[in-house]
């Protein structure tokens, strides 16, 4: 019997990768017949839903007076190349992918597999000497009582979290007990989570209503810290933690001796650190957009979206030269935690599977199917708060959130030119915060905000499975807040929140934790 042609193909088989290029709609390449592969390096996404994808094309039909009133075929003359989806947002999914919203490079805490520069290999593992070994690059784990976080490895006892002892460039020495692992996966890791200070190093001080952090033998410039970063104090056992201030908080200032916090999730009480060894986590990706234009850095990616097969290979679309326009990060009532992100592009390209037009050539690294977060019982914390400078911890404006979201808008447009099908560029507005929150309804709080044109700040904290991640806007103005009053319901009061640039050069920080202890879980 004939095979038969299929007559359709299912959104089901179609796949979604991003890869990021070397400038403007070229990807990174190597010279032909070197032997190294090529450098492009394709990211598995998980869409749920598309938006506008490829490209949309325009002609102008010939309309010539004569008799017959009738117009000529028209021509080709202009492509608009966009595309956009839905994603739920995981642990890592859109870390990378951030950056282009941002227009930033992350801010990195040391680890074998960072994004902007080449990976580490870890060669093996040393039972005897509690070693990590690697070729070289490993001297940045040198810090005696940083908490490392080690996955990907094949024996249970080399993953997990480890307390480094002493590094050099080609070891780690860690306390804990480690399993002989000759050649370990390519996949596995050491990423810094966290510091673990000596005993009775570390106290809590309060000066009014500001805590800090005060260290005697440590010099907490050496943590690697960005003003503004959030951090968790504390551990999961109560030598590893304060007996009073456990929780996050984000950080005003650093000097060698002490770090002081501007907000913080708990009430916080002077306190010695008497005979305890406490920990920080750290964030380690800090992604927030720069004020210093040497540090401001658009980039731009092949988007790819494969099709199913044709008649001899996968069919794909290409958006190209896409540059990441808007991010919005939506926390409905009930649901799962998504996010939607578009793009503007230059060009829209079709490869149709056959030899000599086949995908575009490349590493491709799949997603890692990681569990969702959800909006019930993932949220630590959603506060919005008129800033108080005599307090690290005012009053919110709101107790619960119906719904929302926060957006990122590059306000990116194409450039378009004589001889140009598409664009030749593309051009970014202001970075622009702004979202939604429909809060319930309790004090004339939040009315009176908007009325008197404070600023306020808003904070959300989401944590599940020992690892979180905090979306920050420090400073922002308010609009809405006509009450909704409607019979046998609550009163809400709808917010428009409009990010501005705070004191320290930023609009908005996106804080990655790979490992959370589970005392920093929603309770």
């Amino acid at each position: 019997m004939a095979a038969c042609d299929s007559k359709k193909i299912d959104s089901n088989v179609t796949g979604l990768a991003i890869a990021e290029e070397e400038c403007l709609k070229q990807l990174p390449d190597v010279t032909p017949g070197s032997g190294l592969g090529d450098a492009a390096v394709w990211y598995g996404m998980e869409p749920n839903t598309y938006s506008d994808f490829g490209g949309d094309l325009k002609t102008v039909a010939r309309a010539p007076i004569e008799p017959s009133r009738q117009n000529r075929k028209g021509t080709i003359t202009d492509l608009d190349a966009s595309g956009g989806f839905n994603a739920d947002f995981t642990k890592t999914n859109l870390a990378r992918v951030l950056q282009g919203f941002f227009f930033a490079d992350a801010r990195e805490k040391p680890k074998t597999v960072p994004f902007n520069a080449a990976a580490i290999a870890i060669t093996g593992v040393t039972s005897g000497t509690k070693t990590y070994a690697a070729t070289a690059g490993l001297a940045v784990f040198g810090k005696a009582g940083y908490i490392l976080a080690a996955s990907g490895f094949t024996n249970a006892a080399n993953n997990g979290i480890k307390t480094v002892v002493s590094a050099t460039a080609a070891t780690v020495v860690v306390n804990e007990v480690l399993t002989t692992e000759a050649a370990p996966p390519a996949g596995a890791k050491l990423s810094v989570v966290g510091f673990q200070f000596p005993s009775a190093d570390l106290a809590f001080a309060m000066t009014g209503n500001i805590p800090s952090i005060v260290a005697t033998a440590t010099d907490l410039t050496t943590l690697g810290l960005t003003i503004g970063e959030w951090l968790f104090i504390g551990g999961d056992t109560s030598v590893t933690r304060f007996a009073n201030n456990v929780g996050y908080g984000r950080i005003a200032s650093i000097n060698a001796t002490a770090i002081v916090f501007d907000d913080v999730t708990f009430t916080g009480q002077t306190e010695a650190g008497t005979g305890k060894t406490i920990q920080l986590f750290l964030a380690g990706t800090v992604i927030r957009n720069e004020q210093d234009p040497a540090l401001i850095k658009r980039r731009s990616y092949n988007i790819e979206r494969t099709l199913g097969n044709g008649a001899n290979g996968v069919q794909a679309e290409y958006l190209e030269g896409a540059v990441a326009n808007e991010f919005t990060l939506n926390f409905p009532q009930a649901d799962k935690l998504n996010a939607d992100l578009t793009f503007v592009a230059c060009d829209n390209t079709q490869r149709s599977g056959d030899e000599d037009d086949e995908v575009k050539p490349g590493t491709r690294i799949p997603s890692l199917g990681e569990d969702a977060f959800n909006t019930s019982s993932d949220v630590y914390r959603i506060k919005m708060a008129v800033i108080d400078p005599s307090s690290a911890n005012p009053a919110a404006l709101f107790g619960y959130v119906s719904d929302g979201n926060v957006a990122i808008k590059n306000g990116v447009t194409p450039n378009k030119a004589v001889g140009t099908l598409g664009a030749f560029d593309t051009s970014a507005g202001n970075f622009e915060v702004s979202g939604s929150v429909t809060a319930y309804f309790t004090t004339v709080a939040a009315v009176k905000a908007v009325r008197a044109n404070a600023d306020v700040g808003l904070s959300t904290i989401f944590a599940a499975k020992n690892a979180g991640f905090v979306f920050d806007i420090p400073l922002l103005g308010l609009g809405g807040g006509r009450l909704a009053v409607e019979k046998d319901k609550p009163i809400t009061v709808p917010l428009t929140p409009a990010g501005a640039m705070n004191h320290n050069g930023y609009t908005m920080m996106y804080c990655l934790f790979e490992y959370l202890p589970s005392v920093a879980m929603p309770q």
